[in-house]
């Protein structure tokens, strides 16, 4: 679904991304961790399109900025990026329209899971960051996307949404969406990857499928640990 290939990033003469392949196929949850100022969100910018770059990157077989490919992805930024003047109900509306979409329950269903039913008549700018942050996996999830990119989905989130959050993980990947996370965070998705990209300084120092975990003398989190802490395996 997702397939990045030679992906490299340049702001003047510092690399953000240096040369990054990857793929996250329909049905596998994918994470990127590293420390802060590792690429990470470079590369999800450069994913869905907020950054030019050099390289490839097909979203479903289409190049990532074209209108097929961006119907199919769903982003949740580390930063909510919402309308200060437009109500959460509203912000709903308008993904709805503009995926030209039937209203057929999803809403409400995504604003009872996260919370945000009794919020619905609230400004974006009278939100909580916590609540900006679901109104904004809401927003990402509702018109049902094959790829779901998320940047630190969890950094202002209470407890409820966390878990409501990891739930829908589950469901975006028994349903065969494919779904990439961004974290530093590693505890936060323990449970959640088939495959782990380690990246340090702009590039991948390592990968590991779930599958790959059983076999090995290290769990992900002592070679995560070595890698950015920088002891080479």
């Amino acid at each position: 679904m997702l397939a990045v290939n030679d992906v490299t990033k340049s702001y003047g003469k510092l690399q953000a991304n240096k040369h990054l392949t990857l793929q996250v196929q329909p049905g596998e949850t994918a994470v990127l961790l590293g420390p802060n100022g590792a690429g990470k969100s470079t590369l999800i910018k450069c994913i869905t399109g907020l950054l030019r770059f050099q390289g490839h990157i097909t979203i479903g077989g289409y190049p990532n900025k074209s209108l097929d490919a961006k119907r199919l992805l769903g982003y949740v930024p580390e930063a909510p990026a919402l309308y200060d003047l437009l109500t959460v109900s509203e912000h709903l509306e308008f993904i709805r329209r503009a995926y030209r979409m039937d209203d057929d329950g999803d809403t409400q269903n995504l604003l009872t899971r996260f919370e945000l039913l009794d919020k619905q008549k609230k400004l974006g700018k009278e939100l909580s960051k916590g609540m900006q942050q679901k109104l904004s996996i809401c927003c990402a999830l509702l018109h049902r996307p094959r790829l779901v990119v998320f940047d630190e989905p969890m950094v202002g989130l209470d407890p409820h949404a966390i878990k409501e959050l990891k739930r829908l993980f589950g469901e975006l990947k028994a349903a065969g969406a494919a779904v990439l996370i961004s974290t530093h965070m590693l505890d936060s998705v323990t449970d959640i990857w088939d495959t782990a990209h380690i990246m340090v300084d702009g590039a991948i120092a390592a990968s590991r499928t779930r599958l790959e975990e059983a076999g090995q003398d290290q769990s992900l989190e002592e070679l995560f640990f070595n890698i950015t802490e920088g002891r080479q395996p």
